[in-house]
């Protein structure tokens, strides 16, 4: 049960109320981290409401479009204050694949649990994959799909990054992802929601 002004009033999507909401708290000094997780705390409510069939897409969209809103709001607070975010995750839609809808509630989610996302776009290549893990020495790898056709493109991106010898875990995630598809393509997780993204990052990030 949410008790948290802030959190409540994006799980409840009320745009207005959450931005007034998050400038007063930055304007009375609350630390901007503290009013991230009041945020996430409140998305996470929505992304139980989606699984449980309370919210459909568009509210759990349209969640993660306020939390973009106000993570817009709270980046330059946050920037000074990167030491403090859980660690680096790279992520992105593979190549061949343009979709980026499930991708992005992704990010959002992440953001809002205090991960430094690196959100490489849609349709990336190989290479890009590779050399955006080195440059951040990004723990976690996230990679979405959503056409079947491109099963090969995530099997040759996994197998480009082990061959790097890039020490990272990698997550794949899309509606009709499974553990066969996971271990035909190399993946260490899979997910199948976006609130199962979450989960896994912070098991990954906890050890």
């Amino acid at each position: 049960m949410l008790t948290d002004s802030l959190s409540i009033a994006i799980s409840e999507l009320e745009e207005e109320q959450v931005a007034v909401l998050v400038k007063e708290r930055l304007a009375s000094g609350v630390a901007p981290l503290e009013i991230v997780n009041s945020l996430q705390q409140g998305m996470a409510e929505a992304g139980n409401r989606f699984e449980s069939g309370v919210y459909f897409l568009g509210e759990l969209i349209m969640c993660g479009e306020i939390m973009q809103d106000s993570m817009a709001v709270l980046e330059p607070y946050l920037l000074g204050s990167n030491a403090e975010y859980k660690g680096n995750i790279v992520i992105g839609t593979v190549k061949g694949d343009i979709h980026d809808l499930g991708k992005n509630i992704v990010v959002m989610l992440l953001k809002g649990s205090g991960y430094n996302v690196i959100d490489l776009g849609v349709d990336v290549p190989i290479e890009e994959f590779v050399d955006a893990t080195r440059k951040y020495q990004a723990p976690l790898v996230g990679m979405s799909v959503l056409l079947t056709g491109c099963q090969e493109s995530m099997k040759d991106t996994i197998a480009a990054i082990r061959t790097a010898g890039l020490d990272t875990k990698i997550l794949i995630g899309g509606n009709y992802i499974t553990e066969v598809v996971r271990d035909y393509v190399g993946a260490d997780y899979f997910a199948t929601a976006a609130t199962d993204g979450v989960r896994i990052a912070n098991e990954i990030f906890s050890l």
